[in-house]
């Protein structure tokens, strides 16, 4: 075996086991949803925003504070409601005086956006103009403040959450600001079984906690990992045709896409397809993403960018329903019915 190959395994193995050892952490407190944790950590690893969707109470927040507990970052949490001004999310320039001069001066005040782990609790309570405040510091990482840019600490990762059901008094995001986002997720119900463990931790004496298992350094390194992992042109070319059956006018879209949909996926819809592909081979210990892995994370990633026409809301079809109609009539490879 040659060096090089051996190299690429052990560092395969080493990204598994660090995925698997916070999977484990975030486990001791969140009982179930295994795959939101999986998606979750994907995302982090991939340098995306989550979105979590889910009535109250389904463990969306815990979820978000105990994935800041199993890493070394630092975490801040913003509750979005309706009178929330931009300056409360990036900070806002402020004037000091000094005590030996008297002179005055500006100084950047920073908010609670300066932060590695966001927690953006109901984002879709907040009226659109300060949803927009979180669009830089999403893209760019930076914000900017009396025509200062301002860096955000690496890794920066936004995980917000909403509710689908309570409407009045909300906003919805914007198709620009969901499209930031790397996964939306939809939160399920428990089952009985979790339920009974939910009790048995949380109404007894002793409250599990996570403990830190990673740190900035570790995240940093295995992200840079993921974006080495391979992917060949027919895989490639796989998730682009995925991406452009959601168009309407485009030759691949199947009838129901054609037929419902008024806006397909944008560019970011196939990167996240192939950068969640490469997190999925490495699980697998492959540095080289297969089918599978891209059609895994086709729902998380597309769910969000698309549009429905007006006779798609009013037949009732849901976006799951119709992206998996468009995963199953895409061939995995081109001129093939399989």
């Amino acid at each position: 075996m040659s060096d090089t190959v051996q190299q690429v395994q052990e560092q395969c193995r080493w990204f598994r086991e660090m995925f698997q050892s916070l999977r484990r952490e975030v486990g001791t407190v969140i009982v179930g949803q295994e795959d939101i944790v999986d998606s979750v950590l994907i995302g982090l690893f991939c340098g995306g925003h989550i979105l979590l969707e889910g009535v109250p109470g389904l463990g969306k927040t815990l979820l978000v504070r105990t994935l800041a507990s199993a890493l070394s970052l630092s975490f801040r949490r913003i509750q979005f409601t309706p009178d929330l001004m931009p300056a409360d999310i990036i900070g806002t320039n402020i004037v000091l005086e000094d005590p030996a001069t008297g002179r005055r001066q500006f100084q950047f005040q920073p908010g609670p956006i300066f932060g590695q782990i966001i927690l953006a609790d109901e984002i879709n309570r907040a009226t659109p103009k300060t949803q927009s405040a979180m669009l830089e510091a999403m893209q760019e990482h930076s914000v900017t403040s009396g025509g200062t840019i301002h860096r955000l600490t690496e890794p920066f990762l936004v995980l917000a959450t909403q509710n689908p059901i309570e409407q009045e008094g909300t906003y919805p995001l914007p198709e620009a600001q969901l499209d930031r986002f790397f996964f939306k997720l939809l939160v399920p119900y428990s089952t009985r079984t979790e339920l009974k463990t939910i009790l048995d931790r949380t109404t007894t004496q002793q409250t599990p906690q996570a403990k830190p298992v990673a740190d900035a350094e570790q995240i940093l390194r295995a992200q840079e990992l993921v974006r080495q992992v391979v992917v060949a042109d027919h895989v490639q070319d796989y998730a682009i045709r995925l991406a452009m059956a959601t168009h309407p006018d485009d030759d691949t879209a199947p009838e129901a896409a054609r037929k419902f949909i008024r806006y397909g996926s944008s560019p970011r819809g196939v990167q996240t397809l192939i950068l969640a592909g490469k997190v999925r081979a490495l699980l697998d210990e492959r540095y080289h993403v297969s089918f599978g892995d891209i059609s895994e994370s086709y729902l998380p990633a597309m769910r969000h960018r698309i549009l429905l026409n007006f006779e798609g809301q009013a037949e009732g079809i849901s976006n799951d329903d119709l992206l998996q109609q468009i995963l199953e009539a895409t061939p995995k490879a081109e001129n093939s019915k399989s």
